[in-house]
């Protein structure tokens, strides 16, 4: 956590092309150990001036409202003369030159105060563990081939192309004849097939294109067209390296990069790269350096996956655009980091919270939300008691990819007078990817005291979920919060960079359809967990974090239904006849939502976080989950008790030791299918005995 006496905030006007009132958005601005405002923070003077400060008051760390890229590089010189980290914001193009006045101002020290309190978050990833080869394949593009970084292993694919003479440099590329008829595998070992009509015996004695057919030979690599007919001239291969029929053969390599190349992944597998671009070269690069920080914080202890062969959540799995998470057996899964392109499905989706964002924690995105939502004070350089410059309060998740760059435009657009643009002032939260957004951190949100929630994404062009990626999530959370008494309050936006007025119509539509909230802002900070001390699921798990702030809402609602629907990781268990009573369920369960309790079996809603793994483990097929929120299950609603009984049998006692052995009815069905489990001396049958004293009995009989 860092230390407010070691923090320091800087507001700037951006030479006053931002419509903010200074002096005020200073004052707002909170937990910090001082706080100061220029009308133009990069120029050369104030910079100068900033390091003096900053060494004066020995401070580690700065939060600058500038956007531009020009300001920020100028404003970095404090890092390197002071040694203090610098946090920019946007004040300017997502505020100022969008927003009134009040709005803006308002807006301005938010995002101060929000970025000020994710501070006190920490973040130290850990190394992926292990570094990617640095083998490449590039198909078909000698330039793309010869401009990969240094440190890789270049191979370029002829794919047919002739490579005589492209005019470019590839005595450090080695050459690969054949033409590519399938790419499979992950990153570390992506395997390509390929067949030529040229086999390695060849040794490049060029015979074969003198006598061949125009253009059916190429020189480099020496390959033969697959239309190219038969003849005499087949037969002058020294080594008979000609095979017109064709062999296939497969290579394996690190990362392949094939423009054009079809990605069966949602998001496209990590090394598998299919654009011919320098972002492409910049993605080898990546993957190439050493010990490259993680970005997932995993604690597999609590995955409930699955156990014993049997298989329970496979969320992160399924979730996964980017084939980074495996499942090696039925009852695991399995996280290849190096593979990990931090868009953070898995952890939006895994209920426990065994997969969580490094550095976009939910803890710190929880702060973040927490100090957007504010009640404003009266007084001030503004006197806010007349009217709310921010009203209503809509937090806006928004995606770091394509939907922030969308938003930045239409602030250019108003700056530039090209167009008149704005829009009802929201309050962002940064996140990687709208799929790092779950239910979670949308009822935080609410909880927290947001007026509605939008996740603001790239609809259509989502370049890790494709198309409408939280459609549905949109519409199950519609259903929870009308239930719980709310209303509809969440919506997804995905604005297009020059498409301005649609974005803001749409955006405009869901606010002032909008009623004002019951929840108060400003009360609820989360803690991240809802259960007892008890408890081992880490604290800001999906499952506990969205029970948390279910509980803060309906301290201020009154919800229409006791079942609440759209809510994922909830589960009610029923329970058939068939139940014998046996530790199997309980034994399974990951989060201790099942006991025994002599002759109950007893289930808790509050634990339960609908991995199913009880189900498909029960030997007697007895147990059926429904997915679901039941608050008359929780303890609230039940005088305080969180079990509740789904099944009650009465138990058989072995004969020989007391114990219980299993319910009365297993026992008869046993005896009833094993009518050969009586010994001469043995009093009774063999069911009637616990496993321990059954083979004291076999062993001395």
């Amino acid at each position: 956590m860092s230390n407010s006496g070691e923090i320091g905030a800087f507001v700037c006007s951006c030479a006053d092309t931002c419509d903010i009132d200074l002096d005020t958005a200073r004052e707002r601005v909170e937990d910090v150990a001082m706080a100061a405002s220029s009308d133009l923070l990069c120029e050369k003077e104030t910079v100068g001036d900033i390091c003096s400060v900053v060494e004066d008051r020995d401070l580690e760390e700065l939060i600058l409202t500038c956007p531009a890229a020009a300001g920020q590089e100028r404003l970095e010189r404090i890092e390197r003369e002071t040694g203090a980290t610098v946090h920019f914001v946007d004040q300017r193009e997502g505020a100022g030159w969008v927003h009134d006045k009040d709005a803006a101002t308002e807006k301005t020290a938010r995002l101060v105060n929000a970025a000020r309190a994710g501070l006190d978050v920490e973040s130290e990833p850990a190394s992926v563990g292990g570094n990617v080869g640095r083998s490449v394949a590039v198909v078909g593009d000698a330039q793309l081939a010869a401009a990969m970084p240094e440190s890789a292993d270049v191979t370029l694919v002829a794919d047919g192309q002739e490579f005589d003479d492209v005019g470019t440099d590839l005595s450090d590329v080695r050459l690969e004849r054949g033409r590519v008829l399938d790419v499979s595998g992950s990153l570390g070992n992506i395997e390509i097939t390929l067949e030529a009509r040229v086999t390695e015996d060849c040794i490049d004695c060029m015979e074969c294109v003198r006598a061949g057919p125009d253009d059916a030979v190429t020189r480099t690599p020496v390959d033969v067209d697959p239309d190219a007919p038969g003849g005499e001239w087949v037969d002058v291969c020294p080594t008979d390296a000609i095979d017109l029929d064709g062999g296939k053969r497969t290579v394996s390599f690190d990362q392949v990069v094939f423009p054009d190349g079809e990605d069966d992944a949602p998001g496209g597998t990590t090394g598998y790269h299919t654009d011919a671009d320098l972002g492409t070269i910049a993605a080898v690069s990546d993957l190439l350096e050493p010990d490259r920080p993680s970005y997932l914080d995993l604690e597999m202890d609590v995955c409930a996956s699955g156990d014993s062969g049997q298989e329970g959540c496979r969320a992160c799995y399924d979730a996964c655009p980017h084939e980074a998470v495996s499942k090696p057996a039925p009852h695991e899964v399995s996280f290849d980091l190096s593979a990990c392109q931090n868009c953070g499905a898995c952890t939006s989706s895994c209920p426990t919270g065994a997969v969580e964002l490094a550095d976009r924690s939910n803890e710190r995105l929880a702060r973040e939300v927490e100090a957007l939502l504010d009640e404003e004070p009266s007084g001030g350089l503004l006197d806010w008691s007349s009217t709310t410059a921010i009203d209503p309060q809509v937090i806006a998740f928004v995606c770091s990819e394509r939907a922030e760059t969308a938003l930045s435009r239409y602030g250019q657009l108003a700056a530039s007078g090209r167009e008149d643009v704005s829009y009802p002032p929201i309050l962002p939260v940064r996140v990687n990817c709208t799929d790092t957004v779950g239910q979670a951190h949308v009822l935080h949100a609410l909880a927290a005291g947001a007026d509605g929630v939008t996740i603001v994404g790239c609809g259509c062009d989502c370049a890790h979920s494709g198309p409408d990626p939280k459609s549905e999530l949109v519409e199950r959370l519609n259903a929870a919060t009308t239930d719980l008494g709310l209303g509809e309050r969440v919506a997804f936006l995905a604005p297009e960079p020059d498409a301005p007025h649609a974005f803001a119509d749409e955006l405009s539509a869901f606010v002032d359809d909008l009623t004002e909230t019951s929840i108060p802002a400003d009360e609820h900070d989360a803690s991240g967990t809802a259960l007892g001390a008890d408890n081992e699921l880490p604290a800001y798990g999906n499952r506990v974090w969205t029970l948390e702030s279910i509980r803060a809402i309906l301290e201020h609602v009154d919800p229409e239904r006791k079942t609440i629907r759209g809510l994922e990781n909830f589960g009610t268990m029923s329970v058939s006849e068939a139940c014998g009573l046996t530790p199997t369920c309980e034994n399974l369960c990951p989060t201790g939502a099942i006991r025994r309790d002599e002759g109950n079996l007893e289930f808790s809603h509050e634990r339960c976080v609908d991995c199913g793994l009880c189900e498909t483990g029960c030997p007697e097929s007895a147990i059926t989950m429904d997915t679901g929120l039941d608050l008359g299950l929780l303890p609230e609603y039940t005088d305080g008790d969180a079990w509740t009984t789904v099944h009650e049998e009465e138990l058989f006692e072995c004969r020989s030791c007391g114990a219980v052995v299993a319910s009365v009815s297993t026992v008869e069905d046993l005896k009833a299918q094993l009518p050969d489990g009586q010994m001469d001396t043995v009093e009774g049958h063999m069911a009637e005995y616990c496993s321990n004293c059954k083979g004291d009995l076999v062993f001395n009989s």
